[in-house]
């Protein structure tokens, strides 16, 4: 372990853990020069791409040491699952946070406005419709939310709360306003 510092890989939009690897300063600085994501291995004693046989990468976001500066947090965005069994993390068995489902559907969101044919996606259309669409669904859903709170139970509430959350992600895609960015104000607003 002489040199090595462990590295936690965390993915960047959902908060989910996704492994822990260990780098020396050569495989930092490798990260740091590519932005994938590259470790140590001390089984095969050598540097190793994460991904470079799969394809599966992780894509650099920020490198944070911790206060003791003898681990780090690497935020990470991955091209695949991140585990060699094939599962999104090596800590797969965790239950899946509330973070984790809004970050994957963020992802989702980016994915289908880049990606998806306008006639097979529902998000690919509603974002093609640019801020009147999905600000027309937002006032749609709000209204629908606020009648199922007052009229229509619990359930009802959560589904259409649901709607409203998704409806909200797509115009602040189409608007090119990240869902960090709302968080910092929301941060700023709670100090």
């Amino acid at each position: 372990m002489k040199n090595l510092i462990p590295a936690i890989v965390q993915d960047a939009d959902t908060s989910q853990v996704l492994m822990l690897g260990y780098m020396n300063q050569e495989a930092l600085q490798k990260t740091r020069e590519t932005r994938l994501v590259t470790f140590y291995s001390r089984s095969k004693k050598r540097l190793w791409q994460k991904g470079e046989t799969s394809g599966n990468r992780l894509e650099l976001v920020e490198i944070k040491e911790d206060c003791d500066q003898d681990a780090l947090l690497i935020l990470a965005r991955p091209t695949g699952p991140t585990c060699h069994t094939g599962s999104t993390s090596c800590f797969s068995n965790d239950p899946v946070s509330s973070l984790e489902v809004l970050g994957r559907l963020i992802r989702k969101i980016d994915y289908r406005s880049k990606n998806a044919d306008a006639s097979t996606s529902y998000t690919k259309e509603l974002l093609d419709g640019g801020v009147e669409a999905c600000g027309a669904k937002v006032l749609e859903e709000a209204e629908e939310v606020v009648r199922a709170a007052r009229l229509e139970g619990k359930q009802r509430t959560i589904e259409e709360a649901a709607d409203v959350l998704y409806h909200l992600l797509t115009l602040l895609k189409v608007s090119d306003v990240s869902f960090d960015s709302v968080l910092q104000e929301l941060q700023k607003r709670s100090q």
